[in-house]
Order: structure tokens, then sequence, then C-alpha cells
């Protein structure tokens, strides 16, 4: 797959200042747009290349949350942050038309690998794109919601947000994710996330075997029913995890064993069924063994991805119209917590091409792809083509 021509990194306002067409808004707005987004570049580089420079992990993003409500409160927009119970989160406002259009703005890194998944594009795309539609919000008849969401990678931010509020009398939400590929119809996992913990009973495994309760054999015990399980799941159901703890030294028996799992469906639906036969496998252990068994949720579950077929229709214009390469169609590969959002809001999560397929996110060539002239580039053309669909869903309703 061929990626666009990209800017030099220290691309000029007019290297990416041109004329877009497409259906919606009037074409004087569209350009118009495209120009702000143009003036912005060099401020939008330097912000995903500090985000970039500065890695922050779930809920320790408090910098990399600063430095984007703090360009866009530089820019009119009312800001508040902390925002909705969560202190790495942020809210921005402008404009007062009759339909809200919220942007969503992922910032935190993945622990060890930094920007591995680009989230300092996403973050520097979402403001670019409401900065360029700033100066014609109202009349365009937008009112524009910029949430700064923590915690996508581990922690479903936008989940808590979302039980929190913050996308209360939103009309479409959108945000763009780099790739090693182009793709308009994002679809994704539904994930499941399980902390599991058998307590026992310590005992000397010579002297006094019998009194003892291993719980590192109950953990043994629903490992073995979970790889039987394994046989009988739809092919895209996914068990998968690791042991956290099973003992401390051969000569006692193990009173305290841990795991965490993820599991993975198609569909919302299908996860609610597979956690429960999950969950049966490990109280299968503890039964077995005579242990106890206690099954947490670290984290709200993250829904499967749901793009709305109108805003799809719209993003996909505007992405031709500014060069992006033709779409591909992928079965799920990943998870997010803005299917979560996708469940009740009109939502749309394209993915841009900044590797070529030469690498991908959560592998430590990413990282550097995430700062590449392709990158930036993706960056640019994805705030471009994220205010010229807010503005043409705007024009369809008002």
């Amino acid at each position: 797959m061929t990626v666009p021509a990209a800017p030099h990194p220290e691309t000029r306002a007019d290297d990416v200042a041109g004329t877009g067409v497409g259906e919606g808004a009037d074409e004087r707005v569209r350009v118009a747009v495209r120009e702000a987004v143009a003036g912005h570049a060099p401020a939008l580089l330097d912000l995903s290349r500090r985000l970039h420079a500065e890695p922050e992990t779930a809920f320790e993003e408090h910098k990399s949350a600063a430095l984007c409500a703090e360009l866009l409160a530089a820019h009119g927009f009312e800001v508040t942050a902390p925002a909705h119970g969560l202190d790495t989160a942020f809210r921005a406002t402008i404009g007062s038309g009759p339909v809200t259009v919220a942007i969503a703005c992922e910032y935190d890194a993945l622990p060890g690998l930094g920007h591995a998944c680009g989230h300092n594009l996403i973050a520097a795309a979402g403001v670019g794109a409401a900065l360029g539609l700033a100066p014609h919000a109202d009349e365009l008849g937008l009112t524009v919601r910029v949430i700064g969401t923590p915690a996508e990678e581990r922690g479903a931010g936008k989940a808590l947000l979302l039980d929190a509020g913050a996308f209360d009398g939103v009309d479409a939400v959108m945000m763009v994710h780099p790739c090693p590929f182009e793709m308009a119809d994002f679809r994704s996992f539904a994930l499941g996330t399980l902390d599991v913990t058998y307590t026992g009973r310590a005992a000397h495994p010579s002297l006094n075997p019998h009194e003892g309760r291993n719980a590192a054999d109950a953990l043994t015990v629903a490992q073995v029913a979970l790889g039987l399980l394994r046989q009988q799941l739809p092919p895209q159901w996914r068990v998968h995890g690791i042991t956290t703890a099973a003992g401390t030294a051969p000569n006692a028996i193990p009173d305290r064993a841990t795991a965490t799992y993820e599991i993975r469906a198609l569909a919302a639906e299908d996860l609610r069924e597979l956690r429960q036969r999950v969950e049966d496998c490990f109280r299968a252990g503890a039964l077995a063994t005579g242990c106890e068994v206690t099954l947490e949720r670290p984290e709200p579950d993250y829904l499967d991805f749901r793009g709305d077929p109108e805003l799809l229709r719209l993003w996909t214009a505007n992405a031709r119209e500014l060069g992006r390469a033709e779409p591909v169609e992928r079965p799920p590969f990943a998870c997010t917590d803005m299917g979560n959002v996708s469940h009740v809001v009109p939502s749309i999560h394209p993915v841009l091409d900044i590797s070529g397929g030469a690498c991908g996110p959560h592998e430590a060539a990413f990282a550097e792809a995430a700062i590449s002239p392709a990158a930036e580039q993706a960056l640019l053309d994805g705030a471009v083509g994220m205010a010229w669909t807010a503005a043409d869903f705007a024009a369809a309703r008002t």
C-alpha cells in the first residue's frame, strides 16, 4: 500500500492549505476550515512531538491532557479540567449551534513502549479538527466539544466518561487512529478483563501436605478447563491470560495464586456468554481443590465498535478529497473503548496508514513511525477530514 506524499516535519501552513469540495457544507467554509487547520499546523505538529517525547500511561496523563487543553484554551475554547470525575480528562467547548459534535482525544501511552499506538497523533488530530472548526462553528450550526479521554489502553476511560455524562447531548462522535493500512469502516472486538485470586491453605509439602489447599493447583485445574473449552468456542472468540503469582518457594504449598485474563468476542452479547463460561472454569478450579476463588473485573468491558453509516459515507468522501489511499476492508482486529461510545452515540473511528504495512500498533517500530513524515501528514489529513465531516454532518441537520 502506498502512503500519500508527506510534508517535511517543518511543515508550513501553505503546504497543507488547498481547496476541498464535498457534499454538505458550503465550499467556501470547507476551504476556510482547511486553511485554518493549515495555519495551526506548526502548533499541532509540536503538540504531537511533545506528547510523543513524554509518554504517560493510563490515568497518569497529566502533562498530556494539559498540553491539549492549554492549546484549545488559547484559541477561545471553554475548558474544564479535570472533568467528569477523572483527573486526566478534560472537556473543551466552542460554538452554540444546535448540532453537537464531539471529538475524542486519546493521549495515553503503552507501558514500556511509549506511543507505539500513536495516541500522540490521535490527540493532535482531534485538537486540529476542533481548531479548524472553531471560527466557523456558529455559522455551521455547530457546538464543538473536545473530550480528552484517558486510559484507552487499559482502564476503559471512555466507558467511565460515558457513564459520567461526558457524551450526553452529543449528536456525533469521531476520532482517527494511526494504523499500517487505511480503513474507514473500522470494526473491533468486544473485550472483557478478569482478575482471578485463589485462596488456599499453606502447609509443608512433606510434613503435612494433607492439611494444605494448593492455590496453584486450583489455577492449574482452571487452565486445563480453559484449554478444553477452547475446542468448543466459535472461531472469533478468544481467551488469553497470564499467571501473576503461584507461590514463593517449592517447599511450601501455595496458599495464594493470581492470574489476569482477557476475553474477546465479536459482539457485546457474545462477550457476556463467554465470560460466564470462562468464569465457570475458574470456579471449577476452586471446587476441585477446596480453595476459594475471587473473580473481579478491573475495568468496564470494551464493547464492539459500530460505525454510523451516514458518518462513514461523509468521512469516506472527504478522505478521498484529501488524497488518502482507498480504504481496505478488514475483519475486527483490535479493541477500543470507543466501541462503548458507538453503542450510544453515532460514531466513526477511521484508521490512517502511517507505516505502509511495515509495522503495526504495539510494536516498538510503530512508536518511531508515529513521528515520521507520513504520520504527520496523517495527523493533518485526519484533522481536516474530521472537521469537514463535522461540517457536512451539521449541514445535513440545519
